[in-house]
């Protein structure tokens, strides 16, 4: 049986071990021309790895009014998957800063189950939106983002320069709440 619920503190530690790696072997390719730009997905070999480290920046609630909202997926005692969101008063906006599933429980449900989670948090603080950001080497997030509703709204191609995932190109979703 798994349950959801909000993250506390003594949760923190726990979430930010969770293995968020992933293996594909496709990636979303952009391409810009005159018109504009173009995502396809395109094959890769050999297939892709990314890990990425631990953060430390999870945290949230402890009452700081800037603090993500963190659901936790858990089943007995194991943390095996959290949703963090943000809500942006100025433009409705509810974004979801990171959503993991652990390894050995994806694939069956519950990265929906969390980002409906995100939802009903966004939908509780009446965003409009519900937004987030992905990798374009993260086709498989891609694919699952687009079954859940969620659309491309814009890139980024610059977002990551200087940073361990520079040449990759930061893709923004976002689904309707309205």
């Amino acid at each position: 049986m798994i349950d959801m619920r909000v993250a506390n503190s003594a949760d923190y530690d726990r979430i930010d071990a969770l293995d968020d790696s992933f293996t594909t072997d496709r990636i979303m390719h952009v391409t810009s021309g005159e018109a504009g730009f173009e995502i396809r997905s395109v094959a890769v070999q050999p297939p892709l790895r990314k890990e990425y480290p631990p953060t430390g920046e999870e945290g949230g609630g402890s009452g700081d009014p800037d603090a993500p909202h963190i659901v936790v997926a858990v089943t007995g005692d194991e943390i095996i998957g959290f949703v963090a969101v943000r809500y942006a008063a100025w433009n409705r906006r509810a974004q979801v800063e990171q959503i993991t599933v652990a390894p050995g429980h994806r694939g069956k449900g519950l990265g929906s189950a969390l980002m409906a989670q995100a939802e009903a948090y966004g939908r509780k603080c009446d965003a409009r939106t519900l937004w987030l950001e992905v990798t374009n080497v993260n086709a498989p997030a891609v694919r699952a983002y687009r079954r859940m509703g969620f659309e491309v709204c814009g890139l980024d191609t610059s977002l990551y320069v200087g940073t361990p995932s520079e040449g990759e190109i930061a893709l923004y979703m976002g689904k309707s709440l309205m």
